[in-house]
């Protein structure tokens, strides 16, 4: 097996009977509706141990289920999969969201561990793909467990780039090469996200320039997973 390969979800994640509904959501007045040609997708993934770190109270309501160590440990999740166009004006918020329905989303809660952020990636992003909630995760979930993930531990243990970073993930990944791989680090350099820029057809494709984030030389820290 691949080192980290089991870090894409958490360990032994045990979704609850029932999962908390999580409220509508629309676009709000600086997020117009756009609807232009898709043209690719970025699978946006999420360092949880970092962003467990940055939250004022990992047991509120909203991070409880990812943060609070209750239901497994978490290590990469899936943030989102958002449709893309040649330009940064990407395509969001394309029609009416209803709320997800609860099989669907207790089928994916161990992937992206926050019913109210699949709600809300749902209605950004899903609606410019598919009128169906089932089919939209249905394909984030198959993309998100094709990825590898190199040694995280390993990563952490001396000091990185943005450049060191996308280049093991791309040793891990057959057919990912670095310059379609975007690494976004915190203020304080760090590591929060990795995308995978993907083509029309969901293969991996080089990053445009506004979606590579930040630049090879930049430092970027690992914070390693809590032992338990």
């Amino acid at each position: 097996m691949i080192p980290g390969a089991l870090q894409a979800q958490s360990l032994a994640c045990s979704p609850p009977d029932r999962i908390p509904v999580p409220r509508l959501e629309q676009p709000k007045r600086a997020e117009p509706v756009r609807n232009p040609a898709i043209t690719g997708y970025l699978l946006s993934m999420s360092w949880s141990p970092q962003h467990c770190a940055d939250l004022r109270n990992p047991r509120d309501a909203r991070d409880r289920f990812q943060c609070s160590g209750e239901n497994g440990r978490f290590g990469w999740v899936l943030h989102g999969l958002w449709p893309e166009t040649d330009n940064p004006g990407y395509p969001q918020w394309c029609r009416p969201a209803k709320i997800v329905p609860q099989p669907v989303l207790k089928k994916h809660v161990c992937m992206t561990p926050s019913a109210q952020l699949l709600q809300h990636e749902w209605a950004k992003h899903g609606t410019c793909m598919s009128p169906d909630p089932a089919a939209y995760f249905r394909s984030a979930e198959l993309l998100f467990r094709a990825v590898r993930f190199p040694d995280m531990k390993a990563l952490g243990a001396k000091p990185q780039t943005a450049g060191s970073v996308r280049r093991a993930f791309a040793a891990v990944n057959a057919g990912v090469t670095a310059p379609m791989i975007a690494v976004s680090a915190d203020k304080r350099g760090w590591l929060d996200e990795v995308r995978f820029c993907l083509g029309p057809r969901m293969k991996p494709a080089r990053c445009k320039p506004f979606q590579a984030g930040a630049k090879d030389g930049r430092p970027i820290r690992v914070r390693p997973m809590a032992e338990h």
